[in-house]
This record gives C-alpha cells, sequence and structure tokens, in this order.
C-alpha cells in the first residue's frame, strides 16, 4: 500500500517537509475555494509530484486534504475525529475548514453513505490487543477499520490490524443473517430486543445515580475540611469512569430498537435494502464483539475464520456456547 503523502512513515508520526509544503501549498488555495482541479493545475506547475512522481489529480489531491493525519488527527470507533499525536502538517481548524467543503457534507450527496460503518463502536476489536478498531479509510478512499498504534492520548493500541471495511461487513453480514434464518432464533427476536432494551434502561439509571453522586461530592468536598484534594479527584475519577462507561454500553445496546420484530420473509433481501441504523441493531443483537486479526500475509484480501472470530451474544432458549465463525 502506498504511503500517504506529506509522510515518511504508515504510521503518520514521520512528516516528508518537502511534500508538506505541497500539502500546505493546496490548502491554502482550497482555503481560498478554488476548485481542487485548479489547485492540482498550480501545484503541478510549482513542480510538486505525487508519491509515484506523477502529476497531481483531482482525486487525488482531494484524497490528501480530507485524509485527518495531515491535521494530525484520526477517526475513532465512532468515526469522530480525535487527536492522533502525531504531526501536524496543516493546523485542525484548517483541516475541519476544507473538510466542510467536500462533496460528502451535501445531504444529497450519496458519496456521504461511503463514510459509514456498520462495524462501530465497541463492537468490532483488535484481535490482538482487545482495543477497539477505528475507521480508517485507506489512501485510495476506500472505507477500512485499523488498530491505532499507542499515544499518550490514546494508549493501548498495538497498530498492528487493518482490514477492509466492506469485505469485513460482508462477511459478518453473512453469517448473522445464517444465524437469523434459524426458526429458533427468529422466534425469539422480539423477546431477546425487549431484553437488551432493559439492559440498557438499567445502564441509564445507573449512569444518572452516578452523576447524583458526583455532585454530591462536589458540594461534600465543598463544605468538609477533611477530604483532600488528592481523595476528591480519585472518587470523581471513578464516577466519570462510571458515567462514560455505562452510556457507552447504554447507547450500544439501545440500536436493536431499530430492529424489526415479526416474520420478515426475504432476509437477504430485506438486508440489502434497510437502513444502515437497522443493520447496527441487528449486529448488535446477535454479537457481543467482532474480532479481527492480523492477515496471513501483506496485502491480503482474505476474510475467514482465521482473521474474523465472532462472539454471539447469549439470550432466550437459542443460546449456545461461545463461538467462532
Amino acid at each position: 500500500m502506498p504511503r500517504l503523502y506529506g509522510f515518511e512513515d504508515m504510521a503518520y508520526r514521520r512528516v516528508r517537509e518537502s511534500e508538506a509544503a505541497g500539502i500546505r501549498a493546496a490548502a491554502s488555495r482550497r482555503l481560498l475555494r478554488q476548485s481542487v482541479a485548479a489547485i492540482c493545475d498550480a501545484i503541478n506547475a510549482e513542480g510538486y509530484r505525487t508519491t509515484r512522481g506523477n502529476l497531481f489529480k483531482p482525486d487525488v489531491l482531494a484524497k490528501i486534504l480530507d485524509h485527518p493525519a495531515i491535521a494530525g488527527l484520526m477517526e475513532d470507533e465512532n468515526g469522530e475525529l480525535v487527536d492522533s499525536g502525531g504531526p501536524r502538517i496543516i493546523p485542525v481548524e484548517d483541516f475541519l475548514a476544507i473538510r466542510a467543503m467536500r462533496p460528502s457534507n451535501d445531504p444529497e450527496n450519496q458519496r456521504a453513505e461511503q463514510r459509514e460503518y456498520l462495524i462501530s463502536g465497541s463492537l468490532g476489536v483488535c484481535g490482538l490487543c482487545g482495543t477497539a478498531l477505528g475507521a480508517s479509510p485507506s489512501n485510495t478512499g476506500s472505507r477500512g477499520h485499523r488498530c491505532a498504534p499507542s499515544s499518550a492520548q490514546h494508549p493501548g493500541g498495538c497498530g498492528k490490524v487493518r482490514i477492509n471495511a466492506d469485505l469485513l461487513e460482508t462477511y459478518v453480514a453473512e453469517h448473522v443473517l445464517a444465524e437469523l434464518a434459524k426458526p429458533e432464533v427468529s422466534a425469539l427476536i422480539g423477546e431477546a430486543r425487549d431484553e437488551l432494551l432493559a439492559q440498557a434502561a438499567v445502564l441509564r439509571k445507573a449512569a444518572a445515580a452516578a452523576r447524583r453522586r458526583q455532585k454530591k461530592l462536589g458540594v461534600d468536598y465543598g463544605r468538609s475540611p477533611d477530604m483532600s484534594l488528592k481523595a476528591f479527584r480519585s472518587a470523581d475519577q471513578e464516577l466519570k469512569q462510571v458515567i462514560r462507561e455505562s452510556e457507552t454500553k447504554a447507547r450500544l445496546l439501545e440500536q436493536v430498537k431499530h430492529v424489526p420484530v415479526g416474520d420478515v420473509p426475504d432476509l437477504v433481501r430485506w438486508w440489502k435494502h434497510a437502513p444502515l441504523k437497522a443493520k447496527k441493531g441487528v449486529l448488535v443483537l446477535m454479537l457481543e464483539q467482532v474480532a479481527v486479526y492480523p492477515a496471513a500475509s501483506r496485502g491480503s484480501r482474505t476474510v475467514d475464520a482465521d482473521r474474523v472470530a465472532l462472539k454471539w451474544r447469549q439470550w432466550g432458549d437459542a443460546t449456545s456456547d461461545e463461538k467462532s465463525a
């Protein structure tokens, strides 16, 4: 896979300054709302060339200017931009302004759908280190997932797993639909959905209770001369973690509310036309986790049981021992 223009390495930690200057020049012109085609003509005339030594074309330049790494950012498991801990070739505010101009921000433009991910949040994890996979498009613009390398801002990732999102989603969907088609499983969908929504409600109550305790903690600290700042911060941090974890799990489980209840005669046909929120709900209903492991060889596009392990959710009479598919 070719490296990203402007960087020496695939981890986006070492900047190639001769190319970074070209990115800054292109970004400055884009902020003036020049067309990408016009910018290509300008930077080609100034002597800038792609990583392969070719003239810049609009689609190539657009992908570079749309890549979060040029602003020291990355997309987290929810598709949100967060600090990657890497160098910034252009300021974050400039990157966001340029992103706001991209066609996918037009609600009428179907290209926006290409950035949507079926497997998001805590559902997809790295099989090696257990870190949640983040959305990470390839240099060619294809949707993908990766385990980001550990950084001060986001510790824990190993950076050793990357997979094409289309291939992963197809593999997971095939196995989920096959399981869902079993009569003994489909008969329990309604009960299972209610069960998970009830779990989500309990988690919401736990988060609310922790917020009340957090508020009381602040009042007690202000009134009590016996509570040290260290003790207050420790207790406050523990409550923040409870709130964050409870709300994150609740949001994940609440996606099952979009799962259809009742007889669906042709699951495959339904899946092809179902809205993304309904598909996500089905995955959450059926799976606790999708663990992804490294490919057997560099550049491999094979997705099988050696690369992906599915941890099935346990509910109703159709439960079975944890299995991989």
